[in-house]
């Protein structure tokens, strides 16, 4: 099988370009434009980075792979299943996770706007790991598709090999341009969900209500729970990432009313000058 005559459309490699440029500029923009606007601590956007890693990427993945081999693959295959132990999962790791890192890293000085920062570096991260690598991926193959160097992809593999990665690498040039375009719209959600709770995990540890982080946790586990339901019953991702960006949005106005109510707060609390 020659893979040289595959050719991935224009208008394709610009989506994933757009979607690679979202998921990798977007998390730089705003750490450069929230340090320049707050001067908040670098060192709170990468514990959040590294929150994301430790609690996401590694001790989950424990967690899937061991219970991958204790309940084996059928389990995961059940909607419920996935709805209920995926969102769970993903709740109890991220947002335990950011309470724990700020406890131990961050409450001497922690800040509202300490919180957004580490928001920022947990979504930031997440957006470049997962879909900007990704993007790179397909970016590359695609240029070396439509520079007649696709033979170069398969070099070692026999022809039921190729076949298989014909079959992996097909949406390049069979799918509707705009598929691509979701991952970008999907990680503008999933930052503004990061950063909406790092703040209330904030609160969580500054007004000393550990309920503030169960919240966080059911709200994250709601959120990845309904998606997975989403795209077991719907062939369509507009309906998926409608969802997300309008439940994103929702606890965006409710983070933005808290963030700015918190700071009335603190200028009522202030002592009053006695003018003589």
């Amino acid at each position: 099988m020659d893979l040289s005559r595959y050719r991935v459309p224009s208008a394709t490699l610009f989506c994933i370009f757009v979607t690679l440029a979202i998921s990798v500029i977007l998390p730089i923009v705003l750490l450069i434009v929230w340090r320049s606007k707050t001067k908040a601590k670098i060192s709170s956007f990468f514990f959040g980075v590294g929150t994301f890693v430790v609690f996401s990427m590694i001790l989950e993945s424990i967690l899937h792979n061991v219970l991958l081999k204790v309940m084996g693959q059928q389990a995961f295959t059940a909607l419920p299943f996935k709805a209920v132990y995926g969102g769970l999962a993903a709740g109890v790791f991220e947002e335990f996770g950011r309470y724990i890192v700020m406890i131990l890293f961050m409450k001497k000085y922690i800040t509202k706007k300490e919180g957004i920062m580490f928001g920022i570096g947990h979504g930031g991260i997440e957006s470049i790991l997962i879909t900007g690598l990704s993007s790179i991926s397909n970016l590359v193959i695609s240029m070396m598709l439509n520079a007649g160097q696709g033979s170069l992809l398969a070099t070692g593999m026999n022809d039921e090999m190729k076949t298989k990665f014909v079959v992996q690498l097909s949406p390049l040039w069979n799918s509707s341009p705009t598929l691509f375009l979701w991952g970008g719209l999907e990680r503008v959600s999933a930052i503004t969900f990061h950063i909406c709770a790092s703040y209330l995990v904030y609160r969580a540890v500054k007004d000393k209500k550990f309920v503030l982080c169960l919240l966080a946790v059911l709200l994250h586990a709601v959120m990845d729970g309904v998606m997975v339901v989403i795209q077991g019953t719907f062939d369509s991702y507009l309906v998926t990432e409608l969802f997300l960006f309008v439940f994103a949005l929702i606890f965006a106005v409710f983070t933005v009313k808290e963030y700015l109510r918190e700071k009335e707060k603190t200028v009522d609390l202030q002592p009053a000058v006695n003018e003589e």
